[in-house]
């Protein structure tokens, strides 16, 4: 029985990034054995064991069979004889495909040393082509290592397209693409995952909607990129530097999907877009099964995002308004969420990923504003039923107003 340190482990070390977890695999041994030695089984596909004191992961060494489309589809076969370069032959990447031993020695059967020295992400064996899942998680290493200098192999991105043109992609399920979605945005540079599955052809097939928007022109003066794609990609770069939440980040990569719908001979105008778009960004999160906070903040985004830009020419009554639509006065924390949405939406340009966006004070001041007014004077006053209510409304929009008015004077 031998253990040996594998996968993300080895490859952070080797980075010289943070190990978050560590995974084993042991070659020699049986389930049966595992359990004689305290560890407790937990895996249900094939024998994953908890080592009885550091509850680290322990797999038994393992190879596997295709057989049928998909990810589901697949036979695991363990045995003492299965030998450790026969498990990591059936792993993604070369880079996740090094083995430490006890004695600190590496095992790199197939090139992972070369290729970290190269930054390349390169696949080990044909058998990627086996499991559709593996073009997520390319294109999520892609965002997790761009900005280290890591690019993929032409050759397996040729892989990846040959994928997806025999209809593999067609067969993940939504729950696994929202999952690797999810990780991806998270990532330092989650451009890079759509650019990957762009650059494959995934994009096409599981986000129509997004893809259409590359080469869909924009007014270059209030968008030098010109490119509608380009600047999704560039507002989810602001996102990242806001530290933004996944809901943020998920409503960044949806908020102009009404812009793949512009009637040509309007181009490169796109009045009006921001309605056009919410029925893609349900067919999106429907699809997707998109978790709700997710779902109602792309929504909220796509469709009064350019509100938020014109904030200082709307009258007070009309951001109260704005406000309400957000459902901000049951969830505070809509506003910031929106307003940073917003805010990646007008930096991600060229030229203007530094400028001030004073709105997004403003309309997190107006609703601080609003929200301190009280019901209870006008209770006291003898006000009743909808008379409350209409007094509520108007003292908050004076609150606005006021509001309003110290940012004008501050300009």
């Amino acid at each position: 029985m031998q253990c040996f340190l594998v996968g993300g482990a080895v490859r952070d070390e080797l980075l010289g990034l943070e190990v978050k977890e560590r995974d084993w695999v042991v070659v020699g041994s049986t389930p049966e054995e595992m359990q004689e030695r305290g560890f407790r089984p937990v895996g249900k596909d094939f024998p994953v064991f908890l080592h009885p004191e550091t509850h680290e992961e322990y797999a038994l060494a393992r190879t596997e069979r295709k057989t049928a489309p998909g990810y589901q589809g697949f036979v695991f076969h363990t045995s003492p004889d299965v030998t450790l370069e026969d498990d990591l032959r059936r792993r993604d990447l070369t880079i996740n495909a090094i083995a430490r031993r006890d004695d600190g020695e590496l095992v790199d059967p197939f090139g992972g040393l070369a290729d970290l020295e190269a930054r390349r992400l390169r696949h080990v064996s044909e058998a990627f082509a086996e499991d559709p899942v593996r073009i997520l998680r390319l294109a999520r290493f892609a965002a997790r290592f761009k900005r280290l200098g890591f690019t993929v192999a032409e050759e397996t991105l040729e892989l990846a397209r040959s994928m997806v043109e025999a209809g593999e992609v067609d067969a993940l399920v939504p729950e696994r693409v929202w999952q690797e979605l999810a990780k991806a945005l998270m990532e330092p540079a989650p451009e890079a995952f759509i650019e990957v599955l762009r650059a494959c052809g995934a994009l096409a097939r599981l986000m129509p909607e997004l893809d259409k928007l590359f080469g869909v022109p924009q007014r270059a003066d209030y968008h030098p990129e010109v490119d509608t794609g380009v600047h999704v990609l560039m507002a989810l770069q602001q996102a990242v530097r806001l530290n933004a939440s996944l809901p943020v980040r998920f409503a960044v990569l949806m908020h102009d999907l009404g812009k793949g719908l512009t009637p040509k001979q309007e181009l490169p105008s796109h009045r009006g877009h921001e309605g056009r778009g919410v029925k893609p960004v349900k067919r999106v999160c429907e699809r997707f099964r998109v978790p709700r906070e997710s779902r109602d903040l792309a929504l909220l985004v796509c469709k009064w995002h350019l509100n938020c830009h014109r904030a200082f020419e709307l009258n007070p009554r009309t951001v109260l308004k704005l406000l309400e639509a957000l459902d901000s006065f049951r969830r505070p924390e809509r506003v910031d969420q929106f307003a940073t949405a917003c805010t990646c939406d007008a930096r991600g340009r060229t030229g203007f990923e530094d400028r001030d966006y004073p709105q997004a004070d403003y309309l997190r001041q107006a609703h601080a504003a609003a929200t301190s007014v009280s019901a209870r004077p006008f209770v006291e006053q003898g006000l009743q039923g909808e008379a409350v209510g209409e007094a509520v409304r108007r003292a908050r929009i004076q609150a606005i107003a006021g509001v309003k008015k110290r940012f004008a004077g501050a300009s």
